[in-house]
């Protein structure tokens, strides 16, 4: 059952691009956008994580933090961030427990069989740990509203 709108959020551990651990509990306190994507490199996500990346200082005026979220191992994820110069942090969930928890899994991904990725999804988690937005697609193209996220942002005190 993926994380709803008015749920705690499941907190988590998972290793960043640089593999140091990081838990969602790290960030209570300040709002955050967490962004779970199917792949580095892909086209519609590095669209979409380069739109966060343009939109940090407007997400920053209304304190809240971007995380990056997808199934890549650390290493790609580090390259990737480098190579399209993402402010944030980006997460790997190698073992897709958390992709599971929160958006859901795209099972057998572009045809391959056994090969699973994150559904691209969006969450706003309040200061208090709480699910204030969530948007999930079946739709791997699909790319979120960006101005459904800042208006879900502003409206957060």
């Amino acid at each position: 059952m993926p994380v709803k709108v008015g749920d705690r959020a499941p907190d988590f551990s998972l290793p960043d691009q640089d593999r140091n651990v990081r838990r969602l509990s790290d960030y209570r306190g300040k709002k955050v956008i967490l962004a779970f994507f199917p792949g580095a490199f892909t086209s519609v996500c590095t669209k979409e994580m380069c739109t966060f990346r343009d939109s940090l200082s407007q997400f920053s005026k209304l304190d809240a933090e971007v995380i990056g979220i997808s199934v890549n191992d650390p290493f790609t994820l580090k390259a990737f961030a480098e190579h399209n110069k993402l402010g944030f942090t980006l997460l790997s969930d190698y073992s897709r427990e958390v992709s599971r928890k929160y958006g859901g899994i795209h099972e057998d991904f572009i045809g391959l069989k056994g090969y699973s990725v994150a559904k691209r999804s969006v969450f706003i988690i309040d200061k208090d740990g709480v699910v204030r937005y969530a948007w999930i697609s079946e739709d791997p193209a699909k790319e979120p509203d960006y101005r459904d996220i800042e208006a879900a942002l502003a409206k957060i005190s």
